[in-house]
C-alpha cells in the first residue's frame, strides 16, 4: 500500500525490517537499563563520530579523495541530518539527567525541558516539510542528500499537524524518575499522544525522507512504541530520543544501508522505496537522466533542480499527511474540552488521569 515491499526482494526487505526493529528495540535496553550502558551509546560513541565528522569535513574542504568520496559526505551532509542527531543526542542527555537526578536534572524548573526538546525536534521536521512544499510544488526537486522529493499539499498538511503535535504534549512539569532508576517518566505522554505522533512522524519521513521512510518510518517508530505499550509504560519519550539517535548514528556514518542510486541501483536488496516513485528505482533513473544529472556527487549547483515531466504518485502522501492533520486536530479538541470541563491547565496539569496507561505509568514513577 505505501511501499514496494513485493516480488524478488520482498523476504530481504521484510526480513532486514525486523532486524533492525529487533537490534533497536535491544540497544534502547542496553542504553536505559544502567549508567554504563547510556554513557556508551550517548557519550562515547557520539565523541568519536563527532571526531569523525569533522575528519570528513575537514577533508572534503582541502579536496581529499578518501573524505570526498566517503558514503556519509556524498549522501547524509545535508543540514537536516545532523541537526536531528544532534537534536536527539541532546535530548537522550537531557533525559538522563533528570533520570538519574544529575545537576540540573534534579531542579524542578528543568523538568520542562523533554517538552522543550521534543518541541525543537519537531520543529526541525516541520521545516523540512515545508522547504519541499516551497521547492517542489507539484514537481520533483533533489534534496542536499541527492534525494528526489515531490512537494505538495501533503507538505502542508503535515507541517500543520506537525505544530498542532507540539501543543498535544500535557503536562510539561509531570516528569520523573523510575523508582528503579531505569527511566525517565511522563506519565500523562500516553498511547492518544504517542498515536498521533506516530502517524505523524511517519507521514513526515515518508513525505521528505521516503528512501530510508521503510526503516526510519516503521521499524524506527514501532521500536519505542512497543516498549512502553508492553513493558515501560510511562517511557515512551526517552525510548523515542533513544532509539531516534541510535538510528541517526548508524544511518549518518552506513547511508548506503538503505540508498538508491541515481542509475537506479540499489547497494542493498533490503532497500525499500516507497509508491510515489510509481517504476520504483526506474523512476530514480528518469529523474537524473531528465534533469541532465550524470554525476553522482551532489553539488551545490545541483541541489534544488526540479523535474515535472516524470511522473509521481502523491496519493499515499496526501492519505497519510491529511490523516496526521485529522487525528491532531481531534486529539487537541479533547485536551481542550477536558481542561475545561476539569477547569485545569493542560499544561501544567495532568490531563489523562482516567487512563490505564497513566495509572500504570504512575505507580512507576518516584514522584
Amino acid at each position: 500500500m505505501f511501499f514496494q515491499v513485493y516480488g524478488a526482494n520482498a523476504l530481504a526487505q521484510w526480513g532486514m525490517l525486523l532486524v533492525v526493529l529487533l537490534g533497536l528495540i535491544l540497544l534502547n535496553e542496553f542504553a536505559r537499563r544502567t549508567k554504563t550502558g547510556g554513557a556508551i551509546m550517548f557519550f562515547v560513541i557520539p565523541v568519536l563520530l563527532t571526531i569523525y565528522f569533522v575528519a570528513i569535513a575537514i577533508g572534503a574542504r582541502t579536496g581529499a579523495q578518501w573524505a570526498l568520496n566517503n558514503q556519509t559526505h556524498l549522501y547524509m551532509n545535508g543540514w537536516f541530518h545532523y541537526a536531528k542527531l544532534y537534536a536527539a543526542l541532546t535530548g537522550c542527555i537531557g533525559f538522563m539527567m533528570i533520570k538519574y537526578k544529575w545537576g540540573i536534572g534534579a531542579k524542578h524548573w528543568f523538568k520542562p525541558f523533554p517538552f522543550v526538546i521534543v518541541a525543537i525536534n519537531i520543529l526541525i521536521a516541520v521545516a523540512s516539510d515545508f522547504e519541499s512544499a516551497i521547492n517542489g510544488w507539484n514537481k520533483w526537486w533533489l534534496s542536499s542528500e541527492g534525494v528526489w522529493l515531490f512537494g505538495g499539499w501533503h507538505n502542508v498538511f503535515n507541517g500543520t499537524a506537525g505544530i498542532l503535535n507540539i501543543f498535544c504534549m500535557t503536562a510539561w512539569w509531570s516528569v520523573y524518575s523510575s523508582k528503579n532508576r531505569q527511566d525517565m517518566l511522563w506519565p500523562d505522554m500516553t498511547w492518544v499522544y504517542i498515536v498521533i505522533y506516530d502517524i505523524w512522524n511517519f507521514a513526515y519521513t515518508y513525505n521528505c525522507l521516503p528512501t530510508h521512510s521503510w526503516y526510519c518510518g516503521v521499524a524506527l517508530l514501532l521500536a519505542p512504541t512497543i516498549a512502553a505499550l508492553l513493558w515501560n509504560r510511562g517511557g515512551w519519550i526517552q525510548n523515542r530520543a533513544n532509539t531516534l539517535a541510535i538510528w541517526c548514528m548508524f544511518a549518518q556514518v552506513f547511508p548506503l544501508f538503505q540508498e538508491t542510486f541515481m542509475n537506479g541501483k540499489q547497494w542493498f536488496s533490503w532497500a525499500v522505496l516507497p509508491v510515489q516513485y510509481p517504476q520504483g528505482a526506474d523512476t530514480v533513473r528518469q529523474l537524473y537522466e531528465t534533469a541532465g544529472i550524470t554525476s553522482n556527487t551532489v553539488t551545490p549547483e545541483i541541489i534544488g533542480t526540479t523535474v515535472d515531466s516524470v511522473a509521481a504518485n502523491p496519493n499515499m502522501m496526501l492519505f497519510i499527511s491529511a490523516l496526521a492533520l485529522v487525528t491532531n486536530i481531534v486529539a487537541l479538541v479533547y485536551i481542550i474540552c477536558v481542561s475545561k470541563k476539569r477547569h485545569i491547565n493542560p499544561y501544567k496539569q495532568d490531563v489523562f488521569i482516567n487512563q490505564k496507561y497513566y495509572k500504570d505509568a504512575m505507580a512507576r514513577a518516584d514522584v
